[in-house]
């Protein structure tokens, strides 16, 4: 019996056609012809981007360019140290309005890719110059080194010491953000006598265990509070994982609390290492190398972030944030709260005045010192 052959389909029949008429398209390209009696356009392997507008500024139109410069030249500035450093302070549809003035009209978005072209990016100011820079600093610095490998080999407590920018308690905005379904609502002015407290961070850091300690007044940042929470942190810490310890290094800026030029300072750290029975070593960074302490960057980042965002209703909120103090490098923290009124402005006694019993190095004393755990004769 004969088999009838199968009916092709619609679309199979649609797509035969349509094969057989770009193949007819085709020989007739190839052979420089005409397709029914209308000129050819290129085939499909030898087709093009056509159509579409093309921006002003890839058209590098003189007249446009020229316009161009001459504003960006009449609001340019630079570094004359750096001459092929170059800036504007005109925006996008600034640009684009002063050239329409001048009978060359583009909108903003082209002004922002001549902007792009010409290698002028948006831009901010960075906090990266040094104030001043202070004599032997390299030398200090090279001694800091020295005093910490030589702490280090004989396993002895080694620590950084800072305050922390003061804190407001209430609903009063702080910057930073964070992951929520909603906004949390604050004053519309920050003014301080809107809050209900304040907070007033000191931070230590034990370089060698990599652990931070944060201790929170709520008066004002001394000599006295920095002493009296280094002697905190190790009543509570330091004595237990630095037994037998006889001396202790500590890392401070030149200013604030612990300024190396004040004799406040040296007479509260007297006392406080005749009464934790260690003799204390001082080693000041340089003015203006502050953000070289350890403390500044491998501590109150971290501190920073966990605080971001958070409404300092009060101190239990603080303290609470301080719990996510942490990172994968092994970072951890502990606080302390110091409910304690400490007085301004107060002088050392007469008898510290006289005898000044603190051993200045020869070599850098305004910077490196000891206070002895002996007692005042």
């Amino acid at each position: 019996m004969r088999q009838s052959k199968p009916k092709s389909s619609g679309m199979e029949v649609r797509r035969t056609f349509r094969n057989c008429l770009r193949w007819t398209r085709k020989q007739s390209v190839l052979e420089g012809g005409i397709w029914n009696n209308y000129p050819m356009t290129k085939a499909d392997f030898e087709s093009e981007k056509k159509g579409g507008r093309q921006s002003l500024a890839s058209k590098k139109d003189s007249l446009v360019e020229d316009h161009f410069w001459e504003i960006i030249s009449c609001h340019t500035a630079g570094d004359p140290m750096v001459p092929d450093l170059c800036w504007t302070c005109l925006a996008g549809s600034e640009i684009a309005r002063l050239m329409t003035d001048m009978g060359t009209p583009i909108c903003a978005d082209t002004a922002r890719s001549m902007l792009s072209d010409a290698g002028l990016g948006r831009r901010k100011i960075e906090k990266s110059k040094s104030i001043g820079q202070s004599a032997q600093r390299n030398e200090q610095f090279e001694n800091i080194a020295r005093l910490r490998c030589n702490f280090e080999s004989r396993s002895l407590p080694i620590i950084s010491i800072d305050g922390k920018k003061k804190e407001f308690l209430g609903e009063l905005y702080r910057p930073g953000t964070f992951y929520g379904n909603g906004s949390i609502l604050a004053f519309d002015h920050d003014f301080p006598s809107y809050s209900t407290g304040k907070v007033v961070p000191h931070g230590i850091y034990d370089v060698a265990r990599n652990v931070g300690h944060l201790t929170l007044g709520n008066t004002s940042e001394t000599s006295q509070f920095a002493t009296d929470s280094i002697a905190l942190w190790w009543s509570r810490h330091g004595r237990r994982h630095y037994e037998g310890a006889d001396s202790m290094l500590v890392l401070c800026d030149s200013g604030g609390s612990n300024n190396a030029r004040n004799h406040i300072f040296k007479y509260d750290l007297k006392r406080l290492a005749e009464r934790i029975g260690l003799d204390i070593r001082v080693a000041h960074y340089p003015p203006h190398c502050s953000k070289f302490n350890p403390i500044e960057h491998r501590y109150f980042c971290h501190v920073t972030r966990a605080w971001s965002g958070m409404l300092f209703t009060s101190i239990d909120v603080v303290t609470s944030a301080l719990r996510r103090v942490w990172t994968s490098s092994g970072l951890s923290t502990t606080y302390a709260v110091l409910n304690r009124f400490y007085q301004l402005k107060r002088k050392p006694s007469e008898e510290f005045l006289m005898n000044y019993p603190i051993t200045f190095d020869a070599w850098l004393p305004q910077w490196n010192y000891v206070a002895s755990s002996n007692p005042m004769m």
